[in-house]
């Protein structure tokens, strides 16, 4: 009798525990078969989130490379001011361009975040140290007795980017349809505009000519440098006269083998042609600058 009744509640327990385990499989069948046809809007969205990620990625991949070579350009530009315009060297503006402790992971120990951070403060610091002693270096030469500013000034009123053409280089000349030597800057004026000095000066040359570059003022500064402005309308200066930075000294004109009317502004020092662009700095907004180099370096062909 008592057999009977405790093989009566195994087979009982038996059957709960059968029966349990089944309801768990059909639980898990069911939850398989859900998620495999049925998507909720949680995951559609992700889904479709994803797929337009994947679509993305090789274009943000481009545009970081974009982005770098024209941060490399503008460095190099950087450098070149400092090393034509104030005779210094230029202070690394990017200490962590090797820095690649985000890449390749999504999930980083707070430990590893707080080691970058101080890197990148410390590098931070470094970088403030530099330019603050570039700077330095820029005001005590400036400082200096018998130190020269270079031209700064523009030679026209208001130039914006839009007026700005081909610079420094080889460019397609507009007469010939090859390349030649350009050796300024082109800006797009209106015939009469006036033409201003663009540093304190003594008028070395004046030409008044219809041939090749023109009607020419050219002004010597000190510090070995020359300003030349090119297809020139009227002139109002003469050989040997000491002119202000800022004087009107011409009008805009179309003279010479000229495209169209507009200024071919030179720099030179010591012998050697400047570009232009880069004595523009002072004088116009740092977005305005940087419009400006986009412009002369992309500008194919010369007016001249």
């Amino acid at each position: 009798m008592a057999e009977g009744r405790i093989r009566n509640i195994f087979n009982l327990l038996v059957g709960v525990v059968k029966y349990a385990l089944l309801s768990v499989l059909l639980a898990a069948v069911y939850y398989l078969v859900f998620a495999g046809f049925v998507s909720t809007d949680t995951e559609k969205r992700l889904r479709t989130e994803n797929k337009l990620y994947e679509k993305m990625y090789p274009e943000m991949l481009e545009q970081s490379a974009l982005v770098s070579d024209v941060i490399d350009n503008l460095e190099l530009r950087d450098a070149v001011i400092y090393k034509d315009v104030f005779y210094a060297s230029a202070p690394s503006l990017d200490p962590l361009s090797g820095t690649d402790f985000f890449s390749g992971s999504d999930t980083i120990p707070d430990r590893n975040i707080l080691k970058y951070t101080a890197r990148k403060a410390d590098a931070l610091l470094g970088v403030t140290g530099r330019v603050e002693a570039a700077l330095q270096e820029v005001a005590a030469r400036i400082g200096r007795d018998g130190a020269v500013l270079p031209p700064l000034s523009l030679p026209l009123d208001g130039v914006s980017f839009v007026q700005v053409g081909a610079s420094l280089g080889d460019k397609m000349n507009p007469f010939y349809k090859v390349n030649t030597r350009h050796n300024g800057l082109d800006i797009i004026a209106s015939q009469g505009d006036p033409v201003l000095a663009a540093a304190r000066g003594c008028v070395s040359l004046v030409v008044r000519s219809f041939k090749g570059e023109g009607s020419v003022v050219e002004i010597t500064h000190e510090g070995g440098y020359v300003t030349r402005y090119c297809h020139l309308g009227d002139i109002l200066v003469s050989q040997g006269q000491t002119v202000p930075a800022g004087r009107k000294i011409a009008t805009v004109g179309i003279s010479g083998n000229s495209f169209v009317p507009h200024l071919h502004f030179e720099v030179i020092r010591d012998g050697e042609y400047q570009d232009p662009v880069h004595h523009f700095f002072a004088s116009v907004t740092p977005a305005g600058y940087a419009n400006m180099l986009f412009m002369s370096v992309n500008t194919g062909q010369s007016m001249d």
